[in-house]
């Protein structure tokens, strides 16, 4: 097999842009798409030029016609669709976050190992050059003190919840808010980078609907503090840095990682010699975003191995352990917390 016929489950607009970006890969099919709506799926396959359309996900979880899925439906159903399909020895690549919380990531990831399929977590940055320049230019800060993170956006939905009209993204009963929905973007490459921390202290600000608008955390590693700030209900342009000893990262946006700088640290004594020169390190991406992460997942799925070395289950778990504990001090409880997922 040189080719994976992939099934794509959800037609919003990620959606588009992953099907977009996937086919700079050749071994990329896209052959069915799923919506509860025919007409939505048949609108997706005609843009996309897809030949088969379902509406029912068992029934293209069944079909002979594909090896591996892409689900990009809303969170709260991330862990049940990917389990049924894995049990139908489909491959799975699941947007971010992957599950509603770590209870159900463990049962996926007990899944991939029952029904030997691959399992991946869609999160993309992590999987393009400039984040692997990150890592392989992170020894040159010396000792990491602080890894800082933001990402702010206010949502054009934020604007209808204030009008009283409660839309999917501040929904709790989809297991969405500012944490799942662009939170996580700040924190998973942390995870990666650094492991799990020590301790971990957030505030934040819940909306009425029980969806938390923005939030703020702070975390504890062995020498070093990590913090993250997000928010749907404000914007920012503050980058992301990664301060050491020797000098420093700076990565211009965490969910599309543009440009990445190193800075060496300046002379204790100022005024003697010349200020140190920022150091362009990027990496020069010649493919779309989201073509990396496709082409990670393609990658496990002819190789016959069942997880990522970067967004690999561990990290996945992880990070779902770590938004658990941030919603646990916040008070955000979602339906999928009150009845476990069961395989």
């Amino acid at each position: 097999m040189d080719k994976v016929r992939f099934g794509i489950v959800g037609t919003h607009f990620i959606s588009d842009w992953v099907v977009a970006g996937a086919r700079q890969d050749e071994r990329f099919e896209p052959v069915a798409v799923c919506s509860r709506a025919r007409e939505t799926a048949e609108a997706f396959a005609a843009r996309h030029q897809i030949p088969y359309t379902f509406t029912s996900l068992e029934e293209m979880a069944r079909s002979p016609l594909i090896d591996a899925v892409y689900i990009a439906s809303p969170n709260f159903l991330h862990a049940s669709q990917s389990i049924r399909c894995m049990r139908h020895g489909k491959h799975v690549l699941c947007e971010k976050p992957l599950a509603s919380n770590a209870c159900e990531a463990r049962a996926m990831i007990e899944a991939s190992r029952t029904y030997k399929v691959a399992l991946m977590e869609a999160m993309k940055p992590t999987l393009t050059p400039n984040f692997l320049a990150v890592r392989e230019h992170l020894g040159r800060v010396g000792t990491v003190r602080r890894y800082f993170s933001c990402y702010c956006q206010y949502s054009s939905r934020y604007d209808s919840f204030k009008e009283g009209i409660v839309l999917n993204a501040f929904n709790p009963e989809l297991s969405n808010g500012a944490l799942m929905d662009i939170g996580v973007y700040t924190i998973y490459p942390m995870v990666v980078l650094f492991g799990r921390p020590k301790r971990i202290d957030a505030s934040g600000i819940l909306l009425s609907s029980g969806a938390d608008g923005q939030g703020a955390v702070n975390f504890q590693y062995e020498g070093m503090n990590a913090t993250v700030l997000y928010s749907k209900i404000a914007n920012s342009s503050l980058p992301t840095e990664i301060q050491g000893e020797a000098g420093n990262l700076t990565l211009d946006r965490i969910n599309t990682i543009r440009r990445v700088t190193y800075s060496p640290r300046l002379a204790p004594a100022m005024g003697k010699g010349p200020e140190p020169v920022p150091e362009d390190i990027s990496a020069g991406a010649d493919k779309d975003e989201y073509y990396y992460e496709v082409a990670e997942f393609i990658d496990l799925v002819l190789s016959g191995r069942r997880e990522s070395g970067i967004n690999s289950h561990a990290h996945s778990r992880i990070t779902l352990e770590i938004l658990d504990e941030v919603r646990r001090q916040l008070g955000i409880v979602y339906p999928a917390d009150r009845n476990p997922l069961l395989l």
